[in-house]
């Protein structure tokens, strides 16, 4: 290894964040800040996941046992179904659509404010809020335009098996399901390099695009490293999932209500959104969301250089 290449830890950034957990929440305990801090993870974490790992979904056989036969020789016909369903479907669809976009949006500023309050150490709504407007409404648009090529990406796959079934079947069944994989893959791509996003904009206080860029070339040249990363943030997210699930039981459900689930967990929470901040900053300065609280050292003084003594005269 080169005298001047960084190690980079995967385990160690994790005890950082759990320190640094303990030391926002409970060094001195504050329920008020407590709170605070826990809305701000519900809106940084309700969109892009863990804040709802108490819901568990019924896994009902029935659900789960698909009859082929009863699709594969099914034809959609428009005259089959009244008329007042389109109508319906297009408003529907209209409000689905406008919940989606108000979600991103209050996610993407709450990222924002959510990284303030722990690089901060403060319960802090309004100022990061304001301060942070522009960088997350860039965020926004990133995520917007990401979701809704997502949606379109797999929309039009459901479209055609819902209008072709048959044809969809024997024909374009296994470019479909390559087709699929492979765009999973992407999506899980694009997601990690957008998991870093809000620490690079909130550090540099750049455009989504410029964030993005660095990230993808980070990620390009230590490519191993991340790949460990998420795999551990993926067995992190499985122990949360777990933590949620005992906590949904033990409080009756309670946990599972929206924000109230996320107060609840709020060390589990900001432990996992922390790690990712120390992961990221072993990678230098400009990656460090607490170098924007760091005082500046002033530079040295300039001493003036020793000059030779003149010879004494002849």
């Amino acid at each position: 290894m080169p005298p001047t290449a960084r190690r980079i830890e995967i385990f160690a950034p994790f005890g950082e964040a759990f320190e640094i957990t303990k030391k926002i929440l409970f060094q001195p305990f504050d329920l008020g800040k407590w709170f605070v801090i826990g809305f701000a993870a519900w809106l940084a974490t309700f969109f892009g996941g863990g804040g709802s790992w108490s819901y568990r979904h019924p896994f009902d056989k029935g659900r789960w046992n698909f009859h082929w036969h009863e699709y594969s020789n099914a034809q959609w016909n428009v005259h089959g179904h009244p008329l007042w369903l389109f109508p319906v479907l297009a408003i529907g669809g209209i409000f689905f659509l406008a919940f989606v976009v108000l979600f991103i949006w209050l996610n993407s500023r709450g990222r924002f404010m959510f990284t303030d309050c722990i690089v901060r150490n403060r319960g802090a709504i309004v100022a990061p809020w304001r301060e942070y407007r522009t960088e997350g409404n860039r965020f926004f648009v990133f995520q917007l335009l990401f979701t809704l090529c997502a949606m379109f990406l797999f929309g039009c796959l459901a479209l055609g098996f819902a209008i072709f079934p048959h044809s969809f079947a024997v024909v374009t069944l296994p470019l479909g399901i390559f087709f699929v994989i492979a765009a999973v893959i992407v999506m899980i791509v694009l997601g990690g390099v957008i998991h870093f996003m809000v620490p690079v904009m909130y550090r540099r206080r750049c455009t989504a695009t410029e964030a993005f860029g660095a990230v993808w070339s980070l990620v390009l040249e230590n490519l191993g490293v991340f790949i460990l990363f998420f795999l551990f943030l993926l067995v992190l997210y499985i122990a949360a999932a777990m933590i949620g699930c005992l906590a949904g039981c033990l409080t009756c459900c309670i946990a599972a209500l929206p924000y109230i689930g996320t107060v609840i967990l709020l060390p589990v929470v900001m432990t996992l959104f922390t790690f990712s901040l120390t992961f990221l900053r072993q990678f230098g300065d400009s990656y460090d969301a607490w170098a924007v609280v760091r005082p500046i050292e002033p530079p040295p003084p300039q001493i003036p250089p020793m000059q030779e003594p003149l010879p004494p005269p002849a």
